[in-house]
Protein backbone atom coordinates (compact mmCIF):
# COMPACT_ATOMS: atom_id res chain seq x y z
CA UNK A 1 0.00 0.00 0.00
CA UNK A 2 1.41 3.40 -0.96
CA UNK A 3 1.71 6.34 1.42
CA UNK A 4 -1.11 8.11 -0.45
CA UNK A 5 -3.43 5.14 0.03
CA UNK A 6 -2.44 4.92 3.70
CA UNK A 7 -3.08 8.61 4.37
CA UNK A 8 -6.16 8.88 2.16
CA UNK A 9 -7.91 5.48 2.07
CA UNK A 10 -11.05 7.06 0.57
CA UNK A 11 -9.09 9.06 -2.02
CA UNK A 12 -7.70 12.58 -2.00
CA UNK A 13 -9.78 14.25 -4.70
CA UNK A 14 -12.69 15.21 -2.45
CA UNK A 15 -10.28 16.89 -0.01
CA UNK A 16 -8.82 18.93 -2.87
CA UNK A 17 -12.29 19.87 -4.11
CA UNK A 18 -13.37 20.85 -0.59
CA UNK A 19 -10.27 22.96 -0.02
CA UNK A 20 -10.65 24.72 -3.36
CA UNK A 21 -14.33 25.38 -2.65
CA UNK A 22 -13.62 26.83 0.79
CA UNK A 23 -10.80 28.98 -0.57
CA UNK A 24 -12.92 30.20 -3.46
CA UNK A 25 -15.80 31.02 -1.12
CA UNK A 26 -13.59 32.99 1.26
CA UNK A 27 -11.95 34.81 -1.64
CA UNK A 28 -15.30 35.66 -3.24
CA UNK A 29 -16.68 36.96 0.05
CA UNK A 30 -13.68 39.25 0.43
CA UNK A 31 -13.49 40.39 -3.20
CA UNK A 32 -17.23 41.04 -3.54
CA UNK A 33 -17.92 42.54 -0.10
CA UNK A 34 -14.58 43.29 1.59
CA UNK A 35 -15.67 41.07 4.49
CA UNK A 36 -13.61 38.38 6.21
CA UNK A 37 -15.49 35.13 6.72
CA UNK A 38 -14.27 33.94 10.10
CA UNK A 39 -16.74 31.85 12.07
CA UNK A 40 -15.78 32.95 15.60
CA UNK A 41 -17.41 36.33 15.02
CA UNK A 42 -20.56 34.51 13.90
CA UNK A 43 -20.63 33.04 17.42
CA UNK A 44 -20.47 36.43 19.12
CA UNK A 45 -22.74 38.24 16.69
CA UNK A 46 -25.38 35.50 17.08
CA UNK A 47 -25.31 35.87 20.86
CA UNK A 48 -25.88 39.60 20.40
CA UNK A 49 -29.52 38.79 19.58
CA UNK A 50 -30.04 37.20 23.00
CA UNK A 51 -27.56 38.74 25.43
CA UNK A 52 -27.66 42.42 26.31
CA UNK A 53 -24.22 42.46 27.91
CA UNK A 54 -21.98 45.24 26.59
CA UNK A 55 -19.50 42.82 25.03
CA UNK A 56 -22.13 41.27 22.75
CA UNK A 57 -23.72 44.63 21.95
CA UNK A 58 -20.56 46.04 20.39
CA UNK A 59 -21.26 47.74 17.10
CA UNK A 60 -19.08 45.29 15.15
CA UNK A 61 -21.29 42.39 16.29
CA UNK A 62 -24.67 44.07 16.04
CA UNK A 63 -23.99 45.64 12.63
CA UNK A 64 -22.72 42.41 11.10
CA UNK A 65 -25.00 39.81 12.61
CA UNK A 66 -27.48 39.64 9.73
CA UNK A 67 -24.97 38.77 7.02
CA UNK A 68 -23.07 36.50 9.40
CA UNK A 69 -26.22 34.46 10.07
CA UNK A 70 -26.74 34.12 6.32
CA UNK A 71 -23.08 33.06 6.05
CA UNK A 72 -23.59 30.39 8.73
CA UNK A 73 -26.81 29.25 7.06
CA UNK A 74 -24.82 28.82 3.83
CA UNK A 75 -22.43 26.48 5.64
CA UNK A 76 -25.33 24.43 6.95
CA UNK A 77 -27.00 24.32 3.54
CA UNK A 78 -23.68 23.32 1.96
CA UNK A 79 -23.48 20.37 4.33
CA UNK A 80 -27.08 19.46 3.48
CA UNK A 81 -26.32 19.58 -0.26
CA UNK A 82 -23.29 17.32 0.27
CA UNK A 83 -25.30 14.92 2.40
CA UNK A 84 -28.17 14.66 -0.07
CA UNK A 85 -26.13 14.90 -3.27
CA UNK A 86 -22.94 13.01 -2.55
CA UNK A 87 -23.66 10.82 0.47
CA UNK A 88 -26.99 9.66 -0.99
CA UNK A 89 -28.78 10.85 2.15
CA UNK A 90 -27.03 8.15 4.19
CA UNK A 91 -26.85 9.41 7.77
CA UNK A 92 -23.53 9.75 9.52
CA UNK A 93 -23.42 8.23 12.98
CA UNK A 94 -21.61 9.15 16.15
CA UNK A 95 -21.63 7.63 19.60
CA UNK A 96 -21.11 11.03 21.23
CA UNK A 97 -24.24 12.14 23.12
CA UNK A 98 -25.98 15.25 21.79
CA UNK A 99 -25.44 17.18 25.03
CA UNK A 100 -21.67 16.63 24.75
CA UNK A 101 -21.70 17.88 21.16
CA UNK A 102 -23.58 21.01 22.23
CA UNK A 103 -21.31 21.69 25.21
CA UNK A 104 -18.22 21.05 23.07
CA UNK A 105 -19.52 23.39 20.37
CA UNK A 106 -20.13 26.10 22.94
CA UNK A 107 -16.60 25.79 24.34
CA UNK A 108 -15.04 25.78 20.88
CA UNK A 109 -16.94 28.96 20.00
CA UNK A 110 -16.04 30.59 23.29
CA UNK A 111 -12.38 29.60 22.97
CA UNK A 112 -12.18 30.89 19.42
CA UNK A 113 -13.65 34.19 20.50
CA UNK A 114 -11.30 34.34 23.48
CA UNK A 115 -8.37 33.69 21.13
CA UNK A 116 -9.49 36.47 18.76
CA UNK A 117 -10.29 34.12 15.94
CA UNK A 118 -10.48 30.57 14.73
CA UNK A 119 -9.01 28.41 12.02
CA UNK A 120 -11.47 29.66 9.42
CA UNK A 121 -10.66 33.31 10.03
CA UNK A 122 -6.94 32.97 10.61
CA UNK A 123 -6.16 29.78 8.69
CA UNK A 124 -8.13 30.47 5.56
CA UNK A 125 -8.69 34.20 5.35
CA UNK A 126 -5.70 35.46 7.34
CA UNK A 127 -3.09 33.23 5.74
CA UNK A 128 -4.66 33.85 2.35
CA UNK A 129 -4.04 37.57 2.79
CA UNK A 130 -0.50 36.95 4.16
CA UNK A 131 -1.19 38.29 7.66
CA UNK A 132 1.68 37.56 10.10
CA UNK A 133 -0.62 37.52 13.18
CA UNK A 134 -2.71 34.85 11.46
CA UNK A 135 0.38 32.74 10.80
CA UNK A 136 1.30 32.96 14.49
CA UNK A 137 -2.28 32.07 15.49
CA UNK A 138 -2.39 29.04 13.18
CA UNK A 139 0.98 27.81 14.44
CA UNK A 140 -0.34 28.17 18.01
CA UNK A 141 -3.58 26.32 17.12
CA UNK A 142 -1.66 23.48 15.49
CA UNK A 143 0.94 23.15 18.26
CA UNK A 144 -1.83 23.06 20.86
CA UNK A 145 -3.77 20.49 18.85
CA UNK A 146 -0.72 18.22 18.40
CA UNK A 147 0.19 18.49 22.08
CA UNK A 148 -3.38 17.83 23.25
CA UNK A 149 -3.87 14.87 20.89
CA UNK A 150 -0.62 13.27 22.01
CA UNK A 151 -1.31 13.81 25.70
CA UNK A 152 -4.81 12.38 25.43
CA UNK A 153 -3.54 9.42 23.39
CA UNK A 154 -1.00 8.63 26.12
CA UNK A 155 -3.61 8.95 28.87
CA UNK A 156 -6.11 6.69 27.09
CA UNK A 157 -3.60 3.94 26.22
Amino acid sequence: MSITQTLFPLGWQHYLLGGLSIGAGAALLFVLTGRIGGMSTVFSSSWSYLLRRPYFQQRRFVDSRSWRLVYALGLILGALVWWLGFAAGKPEATTVPVWQLLVGGFFVGYGARLGNGCTSGHGICGLGSLQLPSLLAVLTFMATAFLTANLIARVLT
